[in-house]
C-alpha cells in the first residue's frame, strides 16, 4: 500500500522501517522479540517470546492464564489458530443458579467461577512446533530473565494496576502476586515475579506439558478446589488449540481476514461489507458524514454478532450466511445518512488484552493476541506459579435460549481478535487493535483510514476514535474535533467525550509490507495509548 506519511495528529510515535520487526505494547517485550530474531529465530519464534514476556511486564492485561488467537502468513498461505479455552466439565446453568441464585443471568464477573481453561501456553507450543526454528526453551528465556531480575513499571501499566488493586485485592492470590508492598507498584518501581519465572521454567523444560497435565495443572486444580471452583486437571489435559481457516471480507481491492467464531472478528467483516456500499473517500476523513456511516455500520454488525456468535457448535447460522453479499447490501440500506438509528439483529438465514505483531525478512508475518479479558482477569492468582487466571467464563449466558448458554467443555463468546490484510492472495499487513468490543471497531476505523484515505499506519493509530457501546450510546476521545462531536450529536448519537483513552479506545500495533521483505522490509506502527514500541533491524 502507498501511504501519505504526513501525520495530521499529535503523536508520541514515528513509523519504524525495518526488515525484521516486532510491535507490541511494552518496549521490553518488543526488544525480546528482536533479540530472538537476531539469534536466528523467525517471526513465529519472535512472537512467542514476545508473548511470554508480555505476561510478565503487562500483567494488567494478560498472564499465563490467558487465552490467545493467531493469524500468520508462513510465506505461502494464511493459517489461523484458535487457542481459546473451554468451560470446566462441571459447569452448567444449574451449577451457577445453585451458587448464585435463581435470578443469575451469567457466571460471575470475577472470582474462581469465572475461570475457563487457559489457552495461551498451548498457543505458544503449537506455533513453535509447527512453524518455529529455535528450541522452545530459548523462546522462554527472555521472560524468565525479566521475571527474576524484575523491571521498572511504566506509566500506563501502573495506572491500570492501581485502578484494579481495590477491586481485586480480596481475590485469592492477587495481593500476594501483585501487591508486594500492600499496594500497586509506583511508576518506575522495580517489580519482580519469581513465581512466574518458576512457571515459565517448567513450561520451557516440558514444552507446555507441565501446564496442562503436570505440576502446574495439579497446582491449578488444588487452587481452584480450595477456593470453591471446578477447574480440574482433566479439563486442562483434555483441551487442545485448534487450527482454523480464517474468514474474510473484501474491501477496496483488499481482503481482511479474521478468526471465525467463537470470536467477534466477524463484526469487523460485516461492518466493512456494509461500508463498501458507500463512497467513503468522497467525504473528508474526520468529517461528520464519514464517522456517522462507520458508526452505523458497526452498530449493524454488532446487532448480528451479539445475537448469533458463540461456539460454532451452538450457532444457528453460519459465518458465510452472516457475510452473504446480498444480505449485507440489504443491511446497508437500513442506514439513514442523516440520522442515527438503533438497529436490531437481522435474519441472515435464507429460506483490561495485549496484541503483538512480528515479521521477518523471509516474509513470515504473525498477528497474535492474548488476554485475561478484564484487567487482571478473574483476579485469582495461583500463588506457587503466579498463574493469573482469566475471567472468560463471564462471557457465557445462563439463558437456555441463548446460543452462548454455558455448557460443559464449551468455548465462550470471545472478544480478542487478531487481523490480517491481503491483496490478490498476497500478504499486506498483520495488525490488531486490543480492547474489548473496541477491537472490531478499531479494525474497521483504522482500515477505512488507510484504504479509503491513504493514511499511514501510524496516523491511523494516532487518529481520534469513537466507540459504540449499546443503543445510541457512543464514546469519543477528547481529541476528536468538537465540530465532529457536535455534528454527530445533532444526528441523534448520544455522545460521551472520554479522556481515558486506555480504557475505552483500545490500542493498535501494525506491521505493513513496504515491498520485498528481504529488500525494503516493513513499516511498523505502535499505538501511543500504551507504553509500547515498534522495534526492528
Amino acid at each position: 500500500m502507498k501511504f501519505d506519511y504526513a501525520n495530521p495528529y499529535l503523536s508520541t510515535r514515528i513509523p519504524v522501517f525495518a526488515r525484521n520487526v516486532v510491535s507490541t505494547s511494552h518496549p521490553l517485550a518488543a526488544q525480546a522479540g528482536v533479540r530472538i530474531l537476531q539469534q536466528g529465530g523467525n517471526a513465529v519464534d519472535a512472537a512467542v517470546a514476545t508473548a511470554a514476556v508480555m505476561t510478565v511486564v503487562e500483567p494488567v492485561s494478560n498472564g499465563l492464564g490467558s487465552d490467545a488467537f493467531c493469524i500468520l502468513w508462513d510465506g505461502e498461505k494464511l493459517h489461523g489458530l484458535n487457542a481459546s479455552g473451554c468451560s470446566p466439565e462441571a459447569w452448567s446453568p444449574e451449577y451457577f443458579r445453585r451458587k448464585y441464585g435463581a435470578d443469575a443471568v451469567a457466571p460471575p464477573q470475577r472470582g474462581i467461577d469465572s475461570v475457563t481453561v487457559p489457552g495461551a501456553v498451548g498457543a505458544w507450543v503449537a506455533l513453535s512446533e509447527h512453524f518455529g526454528k529455535l528450541p522452545f526453551e530459548d523462546l522462554m528465556a527472555p521472560a524468565i530473565e525479566i521475571a527474576l531480575r524484575g523491571y521498572l513499571v511504566p506509566p500506563i501499566v501502573q495506572q491500570k494496576w492501581a485502578a484494579a488493586a481495590p477491586i481485586l485485592e480480596s481475590q485469592p492470590g492477587f495481593a500476594q502476586a501483585f501487591l508486594p508492598k500492600g499496594r500497586a507498584p509506583d511508576v518506575g518501581e522495580l517489580f519482580r515475579f519469581p513465581a512466574a519465572a518458576r512457571a515459565l521454567t517448567a513450561i520451557a523444560e516440558s514444552k507446555g506439558d507441565a501446564f496442562y497435565s503436570g505440576e502446574i495443572a495439579e497446582a491449578l486444580e488444588r487452587f481452584s478446589l480450595a477456593n470453591g471452583g471446578q477447574l480440574k486437571v482433566r479439563d486442562l489435559s483434555n483441551w487442545r488449540p485448534e487450527w482454523v481457516e480464517p474468514i474474510a471480507q473484501d474491501y477496496r481491492g483488499h481482503t481482511l481476514h479474521e478468526i471465525p467464531p467463537n470470536g467477534q472478528g466477524i463484526a469487523a467483516l460485516i461492518a466493512l461489507g456494509i461500508l463498501q456500499h458507500f463512497d467513503m473517500a468522497s467525504m473528508p476523513v474526520d468529517s461528520v458524514a464519514s464517522q456517522h456511516l462507520q458508526i452505523e455500520a458497526m452498530k449493524l454488525a454488532f446487532a448480528d454478532t451479539y445475537r448469533y456468535v458463540s461456539d460454532p457448535s451452538s450457532m444457528d447460522v453460519t459465518p458465510l450466511q452472516m457475510l452473504d453479499a446480498s444480505y449485507l447490501a440489504s443491511r446497508a440500506k437500513l442506514i439513514d445518512v442523516k440520522k442515527a438509528k438503533d438497529f436490531k439483529a437481522g435474519n441472515p438465514v435464507k429460506g483490561g488484552t495485549i496484541y503483538l505483531s512480528a515479521a521477518d525478512e523471509s516474509g513470515m508475518m504473525v498477528s497474535f493476541i492474548q488476554s485475561n479479558y478484564m484487567g487482571f482477569g478473574s483476579g485469582c492468582v495461583e500463588p506457587g506459579f503466579g498463574i493469573s487466571l482469566q475471567n472468560r467464563g463471564h462471557g457465557f449466558s445462563l439463558d437456555a435460549k441463548s446460543p452462548n448458554v454455558v455448557e460443559p467443555r464449551k468455548r465462550p463468546f470471545h472478544t480478542i481478535i487478531p487481523a490480517f490484510l491481503t491483496k490478490g492472495g498476497e500478504p499486506v499487513m498483520s495488525f490488531g487493535v486490543m480492547g474489548g468490543n473496541m477491537q472490531p471497531q478499531g479494525h474497521m476505523q483504522t482500515l477505512v483510514r488507510m484504504l479509503d484515505y491513504g493514511q499511514s499506519p501510524q496516523a491511523a493509530c494516532d487518529a481520534p476514535r469513537w466507540r459504540f457501546n449499546a443503543g445510541m450510546e457512543i464514546n469519543v476521545e477528547s481529541a476528536m474535533q468538537p465540530a465532529t462531536v457536535q455534528g454527530l450529536a445533532a444526528m441523534g448519537h448520544q455522545m460521551d467525550v472520554i479522556n481515558d483513552s486506555y480504557q475505552d479506545f483500545g490500542a493498535g500495533q501494525f506491521i505493513c509490507l513496504a515491498g520485498d521483505p528481504s529488500v525494503e522490509g516493513y513499516v511498523a506502527a505502535s499505538d501511543p495509548r500504551r507504553d509500547g514500541l515498534a522495534a526492528g533491524y
